[in-house]
């Protein structure tokens, strides 16, 4: 049994049976629940402390684990007034500001036990380098001045090293232009914000990653949709958009994009960058997924940025997406005095990433354990994709009468579903989680009214293929309850 399931149904085994103590009244020894429940010693510590989180246990180093006492009832607390301080804006704002994080959550939220996750937005831990990242921390906590201050803009060599994985063996950026993020999110939110001034409109594609538009609306900004295909972000109508908002920024995933898995046309590489120029406006480039490469597809085209001679792009990467959800370890890369407002922005917010998170993951960059895993990732994507897409195939057949995968990409791990016209999205990801399948409704991936109605599934949250084929076999059950098997 997976470790974070056992420490929940421990939790719940115990919450369940704390009625029959008294309050103060000692709880059995972690030996005693060790032997009575056939877990391990770190399952029984967990559990307890979850219990003892929520209030309902205490813990006494040497004594053992009470019930804890019955606390006294709180007064109401009235919050009705917040209401409106939320809610008012000044005179001159354009774009109210809201947080509405359902579209991120989504794929950080935790599933049920027995729940297969094709909704999630991480490797599974067995596609983790968890070996790797532990003897990566064990170095790096040995490395002289770890502890120390880094400087604000990052550690000098992971600075140059992420200045040659962006601008490839071209050498066409150095240490210097590039700051040292807190993940790809934070180095996002980084960036819409000095690039954009409140109640400015920002281009995104259409759909796009819910993260880009959940930050952008947190900063007061206004984002305007661009429809893209199966070739990225139709530059046809991308000049038709600048002109039409006045925007100077537009935001896209040129590689594998978040969730159609598109790479950008060769074509239309060229064009974004000749359509920003023209307009003055910046490309942030969301760079994600580049070390999520599969192993039969052909070799990626360069950044965005390195075909760039004329400071247009903002590079966004991180390590997260191909390492650990908590190797929140990411770049920003940029030149010209763009760089000096985001360093800033990055100062006022948080300061600089934890020395010691960089010091990881330079020691883990650096190790043959990270080439080794990159090889073994990019097998075990290619055949998830190929089990998700035959599951898909056996289940749902003709995909005129069933959803239909818009794009079977080389890379990333997500496919991006149409489903029938006068489809309720939202009421089958209801009946797909009650079916036993987390699925992402495609809503949240649109800055306006959707098209057509799809979901996203992801196949690299999952335990195996045999995993993915059942959740496709209880997404067909779910498909069957909404549709009255249409």
């Amino acid at each position: 049994m997976h470790e974070r399931s056992s420490v929940a149904e421990l939790a719940a085994i115990l919450r369940d049976g704390l009625n029959r103590y008294s309050p103060g009244e000692k709880l059995p020894s972690s030996r005693a629940l060790v032997e009575r429940h056939r877990v391990s010693p770190v399952t029984v510590s967990r559990a307890l402390a979850e219990l003892a989180a929520e209030g309902l246990v205490v813990t006494r180093p040497g004594a053992g684990a009470f019930r804890a006492e019955a606390r006294p009832q709180a007064r109401p607390v009235d919050t009705s007034w917040q209401e409106i301080a939320l809610s008012a804006e000044a005179a001159g704002d354009h774009a109210p500001r809201g947080v509405d994080d359902s579209g991120v959550l989504a794929t950080l939220a935790e599933s049920a036990s027995g729940v297969i996750e094709l909704n999630g937005g991480y490797l599974h831990p067995a596609l983790q380098p968890e070996r790797a990242l532990a003897a990566a921390l064990a170095r790096a906590g040995r490395r002289p001045g770890a502890w120390g201050r880094p400087p604000v803009e990052g550690v000098a060599e992971l600075r140059a090293w992420f200045a040659r994985e962006i601008g490839g063996p071209g050498g066409v950026l150095a240490a210097s232009d590039v700051l040292v993020t807190a993940g790809g999110q934070s180095a996002l939110t980084a960036a819409l914000r000095a690039l954009a001034p409140p109640g400015a409109p920002v281009l995104v594609e259409s759909p796009t990653y819910p993260g880009v538009l959940a930050a952008a609306r947190a900063s007061g900004l206004r984002p305007v949709p661009v429809p893209a295909d199966a070739d990225g972000v139709r530059t046809d109508l991308l000049a038709d958009a600048f002109r039409a908002s006045g925007s100077r920024l537009f935001v896209c995933q040129p590689l594998f994009q978040n969730p159609t898995g598109a790479v950008l046309a060769a074509g239309r590489r060229a064009e974004v960058l000749r359509i920003a120029r023209a307009a003055g406006a910046f490309v942030v480039e969301d760079d994600f997924a580049r070390r999520l490469v599969h192993e039969d597809a052909p070799a990626p085209p360069p950044t965005l940025v390195a075909d760039d001679p004329d400071g247009t792009v903002v590079h966004v990467c991180s390590l997260t997406k191909a390492a650990s959800p908590s190797l929140r370890v990411g770049a920003l890369a940029a030149r010209g005095p763009v760089l000096d407002r985001l360093r800033a922005i990055q100062v006022v917010d948080s300061f600089f990433v934890p020395r010691p998170l960089q010091e990881t993951a330079l020691e883990l960059v650096g190790s043959p354990a990270w080439s080794r895993h990159l090889r073994a990732l990019a097998g075990q994507l290619a055949a998830r994709r190929e089990a998700l897409v035959a599951a898909l195939r056996l289940h749902f057949g003709n995909t005129d009468t069933g959803p239909g995968v818009q794009v079977v990409p080389p890379g990333g791990y997500h496919l991006w579903l149409r489903l029938p016209d006068g489809t309720d999205e939202t009421a089958l990801a209801g009946a797909a989680l009650r079916a036993g399948v987390a699925v992402a409704p495609g809503r949240p991936y649109f800055a306006a009214e959707p098209p057509a109605p799809h979901v996203r599934l992801t196949f690299a949250q999952a335990s195996g293929v045999a995993e993915l084929a059942e959740g496709v076999r209880r997404l067909r059950t779910a498909y069957e309850e909404v549709t009255g098997g249409r």
